[in-house]
């Protein structure tokens, strides 16, 4: 994993200043047309369902497990991990959706230049 890159995603930053905010406002998944401080052209490169696709393998591998182990230490009631997992499915997905996007985006920039042109 690129770490230069993680980092600026998870600021959600445009690819090529890494400057410029890559979405319209702070909590909307849209981009923005153009980066605002270098002009990159953000409207027709998209990471289409990429990042969420990446936040349900993850999450199935990473919830299940921790469930069937609480389950099996406590055996809390059917309401309890309903409400627990949900909550922490929709925290995760909602905290990595957005910086997900922006390193597929930071990815797609880097290794498909062409493509921004």
């Amino acid at each position: 994993m690129d770490t230069n890159l993680f980092q600026f995603a998870l600021r959600c930053k445009c690819p090529r200043c890494r400057e410029g905010d890559l979405f319209r406002a702070r909590f909307d998944l849209a981009l923005n047309d153009k980066c605002h401080v270098c002009g990159l052209d953000l409207a027709k490169n998209d990471s289409a369902d990429g990042p969420a696709v990446f936040l349900i393998f993850v999450l199935g591998f990473l919830l299940v497990p921790m469930a069937l182990v609480l389950d099996a230490l406590v055996s809390p009631p059917l309401w309890v991990h309903g409400a627990l997992w949900g909550g922490v499915a929709l925290a995760v997905t909602l905290g990595l959706l957005r910086p997900l996007k922006a390193y597929v985006i930071a990815l797609q920039f880097k290794h498909r230049p062409g493509d921004w042109s």
